[in-house]
């Protein structure tokens, strides 16, 4: 059975996951995973007929996502993966009906860079549209974290990441008119670090 799901999920984030047996998602076509990496979070959507995106900042992780996407899905385009920033997009806008951020947001190297990250994934998606985020957060550990300036932090697993809070996510939902379909959900790995689940949908 372990086998089973992993050929059909892959090694996909939990939460994604959860979003996809709770049905979220299944009436959209076009999903873009930014910061794709190898394409850990996009064996389901190859396998299953979606047309799949995603970008990278690194070559290698796009070239793997690529021969993924050849072997789950020979239909889809190879031209759908791309070397690019998250804050520089590379399609038109209102383009994607599922839009997954996970494990980048908390790599922004000040607020001015985690805006334009955030703008950028904003604009391509579709009114309507699904964003799934996955990204550190200092709640739960607040006295725990070192600031080092520009909202980035010293979490005591001893990475330095970009740090968000309840306010910021909720102030950033009503910026952007979007609204929340889940509860933010945050889980807090031993008081090590916390990873925040932000799931919303555009109006």
């Amino acid at each position: 059975m372990q086998n089973q799901l992993k050929q059909l999920y892959g090694n996909i984030d939990i939460y994604l996951f959860d979003q996809l047996l709770k049905g979220t998602y299944d009436n959209c076509t076009r999903v873009l995973d930014a910061g794709c990496g190898g394409g850990r979070n996009l064996v389901y959507f190859l396998r299953n007929g979606f047309e799949v995106y995603g970008i990278d900042p690194n070559a290698d992780a796009v070239a793997a996502v690529k021969e993924l996407s050849q072997l789950l899905s020979p239909s889809n385009s190879l031209d759908n993966f791309k070397v690019a920033a998250t804050e520089n997009l590379p399609f038109e806008d209102a383009y994607f009906d599922l839009m997954i951020s996970s494990a980048v947001l908390h790599f922004a190297n000040n607020e001015q860079h985690f805006d334009a990250m955030l703008q950028s994934m904003w604009r391509v998606l579709k009114p309507g549209g699904y964003f799934f985020a996955r990204l550190a957060s200092d709640i739960g550990i607040e006295k725990l974290v070192q600031p080092l300036g520009n909202s980035r932090y010293l979490l005591p697993d001893g990475s330095q990441r970009f740090l968000v809070n309840e306010k910021t996510l909720l102030t950033y939902t009503s910026q952007l008119n979007g609204y929340l379909h889940e509860p933010i959900k945050t889980t807090n790995v031993q008081n090590l670090r916390c990873m925040t689940t932000w799931c919303l949908q555009k109006r």
